[in-house]
């Protein structure tokens, strides 16, 4: 049987490869001069494969429809990957959060690991600087494939074009106008694991600074409600806040009923505690005796060794404490305020970075429309498809990538 992969990212390749051993014909088509584009830059470039959960624990880590991947999940685990990569030569480590990384920190690696296993099948044709422009249908069936250059015919098609995200990598949201012309159903497109909006003038103030060990919480003021929480990294850009644990709230926040309209209004805040290991009674017997080191210098200059260089500015107009004002003329009330800052320093958030920022992708071909155990579409005959163009998203730590691995997998073998 003669199989046309559209997209060379992970999607693509695992498709390549378990369609190519269960013996059928592939062709690969890849619009890119390379394979693997998006997966040379995921992970900081390091390549976060998957992650070393259960795989059942997985499914608590997509939000985006994640129990329609039970089923891929258990044709193609994290450990057949992780077997997968080590026959090819190369070892991999677990890092904080079950985060599983090559050894080498190089996802150049892990792509090479991937094209040396699809090197071992003679029935795989790879075809690069091949732009699929159509999909062609007989009779509700797929029947082939139209490229800017030829009529390629197949019994089988899989569509792996990616996402709307990182768009210089080709995954700029092409398969998903395949799919519709074809009549299946888009889920609305947004950006996943993406960075968020804020207070301008207050972000840019602190632009580059990167806060580890802090404790965030995204909330619902208007209803006191807590959206999200996390501990670990954050980082303040010109436009806003990014960093982990931001990449990780903007997933729920996406979700949260009426969050348009609520960041319209500006009833979102970001709440930092600058300081997670300290109660505000130890917070404040560290101040004092800060304070009392530096009772003769202004106040201005006397948080040094409490705070960033690049946040002492912030806090000092936001205490509303004159800048110039000696240490030992500081009240009670304004050092306690002081305390309040750091333990509950707020940002308005106002919106999200466009699709083309995210991570990953939310949104894409409904699931409703798709076999969860082949992948195959319920409406197109011999079309099938895999990754991050179905409409499923999963939070930082290598479980979008084993989305598309798995999906991959599960439609290579059908």
């Amino acid at each position: 049987m003669k199989v046309i992969i559209i997209g060379g990212g992970p999607a693509g390749i695992m498709s390549a490869i378990s369609s190519a051993k269960n013996g059928n014909d592939v062709i690969l088509i890849e619009k890119n001069e390379t394979l693997g584009k998006k997966l040379l830059i995921t992970g900081k470039g390091r390549c976060n494969i998957t992650s070393s959960l259960d795989i059942n624990d997985f499914i608590k880590n997509i939000p985006g429809n994640g129990k329609f991947l039970y089923s891929a999940f258990q044709n193609f685990s994290n450990e057949d990957i992780i077997k997968l990569i080590q026959e090819n030569g190369i070892e991999v480590k677990e890092e904080r959060g079950s985060r599983i990384f090559p050894v080498t920190d190089k996802a150049e690696d892990v792509l090479k690991c991937f094209i040396k296993e699809m090197k071992k099948y003679k029935n795989i044709l790879i075809k690069t600087n091949a732009k699929a422009e159509k999909i062609l249908v007989e009779n509700n069936e797929v029947i082939g494939v139209q490229t800017a250059k030829e009529k390629i015919f197949a019994s089988k098609i899989i569509l792996a074009t990616g996402g709307s995200s990182y768009p210089l990598t080709g995954s700029n949201g092409e398969g998903y106008e395949m799919a519709r012309n074809l009549g299946h159903t888009i889920e609305n497109i947004r950006g996943s694991l993406v960075p968020l909006v804020g207070e301008k003038k207050l972000c840019q103030s602190m632009q580059g600074l990167s806060l580890r060990n802090i404790k965030m919480q995204i909330k619902d003021v208007e209803k006191n409600k807590k959206i999200y929480e996390d501990f670990g990294e954050l980082l303040f850009t010109h436009f806003g806040v990014s960093g982990p644990t931001i990449l990780s709230g903007s997933a729920h926040l996406l979700r949260y009923k009426e969050i348009d309209l609520l960041l319209k209004n500006k009833k979102i805040k970001l709440i930092i505690d600058l300081k997670p290991a300290l109660s505000e009674e130890d917070l404040d017997i560290r101040i004092r005796r800060d304070f009392e080191k530096f009772k003769n210098k202004e106040f201005k200059n006397s948080l040094n060794e409490l705070l960033p260089k690049k946040m002492i500015n912030t806090i000092v107009q936001l205490s509303e404490i004159e800048p110039d004002k000696k240490v030992n003329e500081i009240t009670k009330q304004e050092r306690l305020k002081i305390v309040y800052l750091l333990k509950k320093f707020d940002i308005t958030i106002t919106g999200f970075r466009p699709v083309e920022e995210a991570i990953v992708t939310a949104g894409g071909i409904s699931t409703k429309e798709i076999n969860p155990k082949t992948m195959e579409s319920k409406i197109i005959k011999g079309l099938y498809f895999a990754g991050e163009i179905i409409d499923v998203d999963a939070y930082t730590g290598g479980f979008n990538l084993q989305i598309a691995y798995s999906t991959g997998f599960t439609a290579g073998i059908n």
